[in-house]
Parts: structure tokens; sequence; C-alpha cells
């Protein structure tokens, strides 16, 4: 990779785009609408039409913003709805799994522009490392010199504590656990000096589903991602609430009971990496859920009572999280094909139809839209949020 090309061009757009409260206020309402004329943007922003105009001059001339088509047949000279250039500034996001790892380039509307996978058995730093050095060099040469400089950050998406739950043995158990003392900015330092911003993969997913996805039709929800192990994200407010050291809804750690009555949690019960052990007493090689999605279907037989218990376990859990906070929905989504996860959500809807819902209000079970690339898309999203938007928490 030319790092020199990376390293010069990086810097330029992440100094400019420290945005002001209310240039990050119009930015934020573009964002979930998609587009607005001026006077909307006022009425919604309670700022004067003068300042409106302002700053919808300067985000235009700065290449955030571009012009639609003039909205005609109501009194009164034609509104310009104003809306996000594409163009205008992109992002990184990587997504470093248990059983994968993904990098995008997306633009500024969300869109893809660049998606590479590695899949493994266990993540090792060192190829994990290589797998993203090598996708940089992939965005600089799929870039032009200008484009380069409009890359504003790279997001890592990641479990908090990726070194637990393993199997492994010998020396690359100790690789394995080496990352619990890595520090990725300062990983990333060695290639690049695009800023770095590392969340938690599930809370990352709910960001990606929140900005692009169902998460607009709702102002309060939890939401599950089913990986090789469950997590969550918590939406509060119309934001997606990180908590006070990024770990909020960290919901596959909910208590659940194992089949003799032990205590267990949700990772334990309502992760992909059950259905994994089911093949493996199967004579069945489980990489091929991650490299193959038909293979979802043809192992129906392992599939089908995997998901009758994980969808027992998430109508469980989504009760228990609707018992500290009045969710109006609980978004469902994962690393499978849709078709699993519209049967797994019919499957929670009937499941909770027969659990004891005293006292509770019930939220509605809704399917997410983004699969696989939601924690990755996530990831890319924290330095647009970071130097563009608002947070509402």
């Amino acid at each position: 990779m030319d790092d020199g090309l990376v390293r010069s061009l990086s810097m330029g757009l992440s100094q400019k785009g420290v945005r002001d409260h209310n240039e990050r206020l119009l930015l934020s309402l573009l964002q979930r609408h998609g587009s607005l004329p001026a006077p909307d943007l006022a009425r919604l922003s309670h700022l004067s039409p003068p300042t409106i105009s302002a700053i919808l001059r300067k985000l235009e001339s700065d290449g955030l913003l571009t012009r639609g088509d003039p909205l005609r047949g109501k009194v009164g000279k034609p509104s310009v709805p104003m809306m996000f250039d594409k163009n205008g500034v992109y992002s990184i996001g990587i997504k470093i799994g248990r059983r994968s790892a993904n990098f995008l380039l997306t633009d500024f509307t969300g869109g893809i522009r660049l998606h590479r996978q590695v899949t493994y058995t266990h993540p090792l730093p060192r190829e994990v490392f290589g797998f993203v050095q090598a996708g940089l060099a992939a965005a600089a040469s799929d870039l032009s010199h200008s484009e380069l400089a409009r890359i504003c950050g790279i997001g890592i998406a990641a479990p908090f504590d990726l070194w637990n739950w393993h199997d492994l043995t010998g020396p690359n158990a100790a690789e394995f656990q080496s990352w619990k003392n890595i520090d990725f900015t300062a990983e990333m330092a060695r290639f690049t000096d695009l800023p770095v911003f590392v969340i938690n993969d599930a809370t990352a997913g709910c960001q990606a589903e929140h900005l692009y996805g169902r998460g607009k039709q709702f102002r309060d929800y939890a939401y599950f991602f089913v990986g090789a192990f469950v997590g969550g994200g918590i939406v509060l407010n119309n934001a997606v609430y990180e908590g006070r050291l990024g770990n909020a809804g960290a919901l596959g750690s909910l208590r659940s009971v194992g089949p003799s009555g032990e205590s267990r949690q949700l990772v334990d019960t309502a992760s992909i990496h059950t259905l994994e052990a089911r093949l493996r007493q199967a004579g069945h090689n489980p990489i091929t859920l991650w490299n193959n999605p038909q293979s979802w279907t043809d192992l129906a037989d392992h599939v089908t009572p995997w998901l009758d218990q994980t969808a027992i376990e998430l109508a469980k859990a989504s009760l228990s999280t609707c018992a500290v906070i009045d969710f109006e929905a609980i978004i469902i989504d994962g690393a499978f094909p849709p078709v699993i996860r519209e049967e797994l959500v019919k499957k929670v809807r009937r499941a909770i139809e027969t659990e004891d819902t005293r006292g509770l209000i019930l939220p509605v079970i809704e399917s997410g839209s983004i699969g696989s690339d939601a924690r990755a898309l996530g990831a890319a999203c924290s330095p647009v949020l970071s130097q563009f938007m608002l947070n509402n928490n």
C-alpha cells in the first residue's frame, strides 16, 4: 500500500469536519429525513431563515450537501430540497468478529463503495490486521486523490471481550489471548494517520439499523444481533445509547437457565455458536454457515430446532429488557440469510404469546434490515457521527 498517499491526504477532512452545533443540527435532520428544503429545516431546527440559508451555503460549498429538484405545485417560489452529497464524505468500517472480519468503504449516505470479507475459525491479530491493511490498500487504489482527502476516519467494531470464549490450545491460544492487550488505535497508526474510533460490535449493528434501516420508525427500542455470539444495543430518544463505558445494551449477558437449571447467559443459549456445535456433532463443517448462505436452507434439519430454541430465549430476553425500559419495539437481526431472520422473528412473536407478561407493555417485534454487514456499516458511521452529527444522548 502507498502509505505516503494515505497519510498525506487523510487528515484534511477530519480537520474541517468538526462542525459547529447548528451545522451538526441541520446535517442530523437531513440524515434522518433524507432531504428537506430550507423552510422545513427552519421549522424543525427553530433557526431563522437567514441562519439556515447561510449554513446551507457553507455546507454546499464544503461539498457536503447538494441540491435536489425544485418542489413545484405550491403557492410561491418553488422550494429546493437539500440532501447529502454521497461523495462529500467517505468512511471506513471494520468489523472484527469471532468467525469473520469485514472491511467496508462507505459514502456519506451509507452506500458501500468497497466490500471485503475474510472468514476464519478464530481471529488471530496478525491475520486480522493484515486483512485490514490489504483493505486500506484496495481503498487507496479505488479512490481518486480528491476522494481520498474526504475519508474522515476508521471505525472498528469488535466485541469488547474478544479474547473470551474459545477452545484454542497451544501457540494460537496465546496469540488469541493477546487481543486483551491490543490497542486498536496504536495498531492502526502503524499504517495510517486516519483517526480511529472503536465501538462494541453489537452497538455498531444497532447504529447501522438506526441510521439506515428500520430504526427510523421508532424512538426507543432494543436491538438484538444474533452473530456467533448474540449481542445487542439500545436506542433512547432517537439516538443509540452507548453508556458510560460504551457497553450499554450488552444484552448477550442477560441471564438464562440451562437444561439442568444452571445459571447461564443469553450468549450460551441464543447464539450461532450453539448451531455450530449441533452441526459438528452431526458431522458437518460449520464454516459453511459463514461462507455459503444457501447452506442454512440445506441444513434445515439442524437449523429449525436451533431457531425454535433461539426464539424462546430471545422472547424471554425481550420481555426482561422491556421490564427495565418500556421499549416500543424489539428489532432482531443477525448474521444469517434474510429468510432465516424472518422465520426467527415469527417464532419470537409466537413465543412471547406463551410467556407471563403481567405488568409489561408489550413491544412490537420487528425484523432488522441490514443483515451481516450491520456491524461493519455501523463502525463506518462512528467517524461520521463524531465529526458531523449531534448526539442526543
